[in-house]
């Protein structure tokens, strides 16, 4: 018994020779009205995140807004168990004196802060992320030693692999490989 096994496609990918090659092409794929591509390099490349029109990131604000919910709930904590359930009269000072609070509300700030960051990163970036389609590439493999590479994914609107290999064969791709699997 025979079976046929459709192979899925996930995304179509091009190799360029530089770093700076890499960064003319990620502009020509956003100036085409690629969305869904993402660039592979083996080093970060100054002014990428432009050439793709990637917007700022989200991260700050998560952080921001994570330590100031961490600094209210510190001083909170101490506002209550200090006030409200074990008021004792230390030295003579108020049941709620914020001076002796600084300390602990500060170090949740940056606790709430970094745990925030951290979570936020890992959502924004879909991590983790155990596979991902380009995996059945060989060529994408040797993107963290010494290879340039660009791919759109299939889940682009735009996405038409033999129109995006053509695209890459005009912006001067090469090795360019529509990445199928499973």
């Amino acid at each position: 018994m025979a079976t046929t096994t459709q192979k899925r496609v996930y995304s179509v990918l091009a190799e360029f020779a530089t770093s700076g090659e890499l960064l003319k092409a990620a502009e020509k794929v956003r100036d085409a009205g690629y969305r869904k591509f993402d660039c592979h390099s083996p080093f970060p490349i100054h002014g990428m995140d432009a050439a793709m029109g990637l917007p700022r990131s989200k991260v700050g604000y998560i952080a921001g807004i994570s330590g100031l919910c961490g600094g209210l709930f510190g001083m909170w904590m101490q506002w209550w168990t200090s006030s409200v359930d074990y008021p004792v009269v230390i030295s003579g000072k108020p049941y709620f004196s914020f001076q002796a609070f600084i300390i602990v509300t500060f170090g949740l700030t940056i606790l709430g802060a970094a745990l925030g960051a951290v979570v936020g990163m890992l959502f924004l970036n879909r991590l983790p992320q155990w596979f991902h389609g380009n995996f059945y590439s060989e060529n994408f493999k040797r993107f963290s030693d010494d290879a340039f590479i660009i791919s759109i994914e299939s889940d682009d609107p735009n996405f038409e692999p033999e129109r995006v290999r053509k695209f890459f064969e005009t912006i001067g791709g090469r090795n360019i490989e529509v990445v199928a699997g499973e």
